[in-house]
């Protein structure tokens, strides 16, 4: 995956690094407490928190919600992009927006909306997770 860039008038902290390098070496994505947990004493929880959101703000962080409502933070492919994500383990598989955006289209164009913006997350359980069922 590319290096982040580098949040518009974001300081580059120790805790921003921090929390930057524990995304790039996670499996999947993970949530703020999951990584407070990682991180240890290091990063405080609302550290973690407010970093999190800037980084989402500056477009460098995907964040997905579980039925529960529960938020998941993964490092971002800055080319646009949509994703499938396994409930169960959190895995997440980026998939390219020219795959996703002629059913956009149609679906929009037949209930006569013009598209501004769309962002299109699916759901539901990776092969492993399945087959573990």
């Amino acid at each position: 995956m590319a290096t982040p860039r580098p949040v518009a008038g974001a300081r580059s902290t120790r805790q921003r690094t921090a929390v930057l390098a524990t995304l790039r070496a996670a499996q999947g994505a993970l949530s703020a407490q999951d990584l407070h947990a990682e991180l240890g004493r290091t990063v405080g929880l609302a550290t973690v928190y407010r970093t999190l959101q800037g980084l989402v703000d500056a477009g460098q962080v995907d964040v997905f919600r579980r039925d529960s409502g529960e938020a998941l933070f993964r490092l971002c492919n800055p080319a646009h992009h949509h994703h499938l994500v396994c409930e169960r383990c959190g895995r997440v598989e980026e998939i390219d927006a020219c795959e996703v955006e002629p059913w956009a289209g149609e679906v929009a164009r037949r209930r006569g909306f013009t598209i501004t913006g769309h962002q299109a997350d699916i759901f539901g359980r990776c092969a492993d997770c399945a087959d573990a069922d």
